[in-house]
């Protein structure tokens, strides 16, 4: 594989400053950044950014990820090893990552689990980091960007 073109936050250095810059805000919101991995892992997913399910499927597990939960991303309404925490923001994840198929993107039962378990600061953090991967996520498959080529 070969990518179309340079990553468009590389090509563009004042975006790559900003999108860090966002990172950094997202990180200081009092969410751990393990569950954010396994919300950008989620919604890399979905969104078939090979470079981003890489990345975060290989962060998660450096820092001591267990395999059964890394293979379960996937399906973690019907596995036993999330918890309601994670639960809550992975189907806000969800939700809000697939926008249009459904007509109330974000239902207030998806919304109230979430805001059960997480601070009007948390969920902001969660929400733009939502959108953050998501905006990766379109970067990188847009422009065919491979996986693991960024580990080299």
């Amino acid at each position: 594989m070969e990518a179309r073109m340079g990553q468009p936050a590389f090509v563009l250095p004042d975006a790559m400053q900003a999108l860090m810059a966002l990172e950094k805000t997202v990180n200081a919101a009092g969410v751990s950044r393990q569950l954010l991995n396994l919300v950008y892992l989620r919604c890399s997913q979905i969104n078939g950014c090979s470079v981003c399910v890489d990345m975060h499927a290989r962060d998660l597990k450096k820092h001591g990820e267990s395999d059964e939960r890394l293979w379960s991303v996937a399906g973690w309404r019907d596995a036993p090893y999330f918890t309601d925490e994670e639960r809550a923001a992975l189907a806000l994840a969800e939700a809000a990552t697939r926008l249009n198929d459904r007509s109330d993107p974000v239902p207030d039962d998806v919304w109230s689990a979430a805001a059960d378990h997480f601070s009007e600061t948390e969920l902001a953090g969660i929400i733009m980091g939502i959108g953050l991967v998501n905006l990766w996520n379109r970067l990188n498959a847009s422009t065919r960007q491979v996986a693991g080529a960024w580990t080299g």
